[in-house]
């Protein structure tokens, strides 16, 4: 009687080989800092052949950039749209609180950090960035405030795209620059200070 061999499934093999080299990536940022990463460390941490982080990636910022990405995939960011609960301030005041236990979590901070800082040297990482992360996380912020624009909650003739600096911006400009702390306070007092300019007079 003669046994069937399976046939290995190299898809869930490269899959788990692109995890592990994801996950390396991390790791490594956070052990030894973005400046002394390299994919030669990332392939002995991830058991994986230089050459195959080079077939997918084109640097070791787009490798940073993809392990984020699969990071908050893993914190399960299933929501396409921001929290409406009908009011405004509690739901920009939730976002940003989240906001700001991202940025302060370690596992993300100094990577995104890292990659802030990359894609001002680098182009094409810039531009992937734009279309896979910045824009469309834009587009569903401004989507939650066209909706409260709608309701009267906005001013009818307030810029939203400005809207959308003036809100998260602060943060992102204090998490950047370490201008101090960042905290669930600041959070809300941003929310308030923006608000205060935006509603309807």
């Amino acid at each position: 009687m003669t046994t069937r061999r399976r046939t290995p499934d190299a898809t869930r093999r490269s899959q788990a080989t692109r995890r592990a080299i994801l996950t390396a990536a991390l790791e490594l940022a956070g052990e030894v800092g973005y400046e002394r990463l390299t994919i030669e460390g990332i392939a002995a941490r991830a058991g994986a052949g230089k050459q195959t982080i080079y077939r997918w990636w084109p640097s070791k910022g787009a490798v940073l950039f993809d392990a984020l990405l699969m990071l908050s995939e893993g914190q399960g960011d299933e929501s396409a749209e921001l929290p409406d609960t009908g009011d405004l301030e509690a739901d920009l005041k939730t976002v940003l609180r989240a906001t700001v236990d991202e940025l302060n979590d370690p596992r993300r901070s100094e990577p995104m950090r890292a990659l802030a800082v990359e894609t001002l040297l680098d182009p094409a990482l810039a531009a992937d960035f734009a279309e896979r992360l910045d824009e469309p996380v834009r587009q569903i912020k401004l989507r939650r405030l066209r909706r409260a624009q709608q309701a009267g909650q906005l001013a009818p003739d307030a810029d939203l795209d400005v809207a959308v600096d003036m809100i998260w911006g602060p943060l992102e400009r204090r998490w950047l620059h370490r201008r101090g702390p960042l905290t669930a306070g600041f959070a809300d007092a941003v929310v308030e200070t923006a608000l205060d300019g935006l509603r309807p007079r």
